[in-house]
């Protein structure tokens, strides 16, 4: 089959051809990002691979089909840029990367709360000039506080055990939790109660209509005075601008981000030339308080190993049998 795949870094043509040795795809690297406007770059692939950033909506997806591909193959677990109504109605298959390494992901969580509670980047920047004065770097014990896992599956799993190790108190909210987060000796709670009594709030939930900006005014309202509240899930479960007036009031004391709502014009990009013309990111980055990272808490070679070999292993489901082994629908959504 031709694969068609958007979005190329050098990092995803490594990991991909590694994975398709294997399998003999013929693989079309796009620097480009997938769109209604690049979607016809597509012409005589079979399937496309695109990632968090791409634009997967019924524009795209029907100029996906005019081009004659028959699946969208994601390199990523997040499938909430794609317009799954609409790919069933032209007869394109979507398929995902439902986990790769959930521990990368737990492990960056933890690094930034570690950055954020002992100010790491802040001590960082003051040695390299000489200051070695520790005020305004005082951090707490971990031990004893309690920590709130917003999405207990396996990324949340893995975020637990390692705050358990810490000596904290585990305190989740899932609909449908992982049983092993009661074994660690997590408990499930309500939302509410758990804004409530968390010191830290970790945020591990896919983005769904039901959690797009869940942390909004009124859940900044209802924490702890002082919360760090982390996101390594989807940048939309937080809105921006109720944490920015969090940080204001001083409700929240440490904000961690990997993801940003509006991070498909910034992250993985080099943009260390240009001015950044999002003005309420830019607010973000002038609170001392404040650590983003760039979309990177997936980053591990183990991870992107995992999500080559589970990106080729779909696109071989579907050339054997026209579906994919980890194939998404609106179906499965209800």
């Amino acid at each position: 089959m031709r694969i068609a795949v958007f979005s190329t870094r050098p990092y995803d043509r490594r990991f991909l051809e590694e994975a398709n040795g294997r399998s003999g795809h013929v693989l079309d690297f796009i620097e480009a990002r997938l769109g209604p406007g690049t979607a016809p770059l597509a012409r005589g692939a079979d399937a496309v691979c695109a990632f968090v950033n791409d634009a997967l909506n019924r524009a795209t997806l029907a100029a996906l089909a005019d081009a004659g591909v028959g699946l969208v193959a994601l390199r990523c677990a997040g499938f909430n840029n794609v317009d799954l109504a609409a790919a069933e109605a032209l007869g394109i298959r979507v398929a995902r990367v439902p986990a790769y390494s959930p521990h990368a992901v737990a492990e960056h969580t933890v690094a930034l709360i570690l950055a954020l509670n002992r100010k790491i980047h802040r001590a960082y920047a003051r040695v390299r000039e000489g200051n070695f004065a520790l005020d305004g770097l005082l951090g707490f014990d971990l031990r004893g506080r309690t920590v709130g896992v917003v999405g207990v599956g396996k990324i949340g799993i893995e975020f637990a055990r390692i705050m358990r190790g810490f000596g904290c108190t585990l305190i989740g909210a899932d609909p449908a939790p992982d049983p092993e987060f009661a074994a660690i000796g997590g408990r499930i709670v309500d939302f509410p109660e758990l804004l409530r009594g968390a010191d830290i709030v970790s945020l591990h939930c896919p983005l769904t209509p039901a959690t797009r900006h869940l942390i909004d005014a009124e859940a900044v309202a209802a924490m702890r005075p002082g919360v760090m509240l982390i996101n390594t899930s989807r940048g939309a479960v937080v809105d921006t601008k109720a944490a920015i007036d969090g940080l204001k009031s001083g409700r929240i004391g440490h904000l961690g981000l990997d993801v940003y709502e509006e991070e498909g014009d910034l992250f993985f990009e080099d943009l260390s030339d240009q001015v950044i013309r999002d003005d309420v990111f830019a607010r973000l980055l002038t609170f001392p308080n404040v650590l983003i990272t760039g979309h990177q808490a997936f980053f591990t070679e183990e991870a992107m190993r995992a999500i080559a070999d589970t990106t080729i292993a779909n696109v071989d489901g579907f050339a054997r049998t026209g579906r994919a082994l980890h194939e998404v629908s609106v179906d499965k959504l209800a």
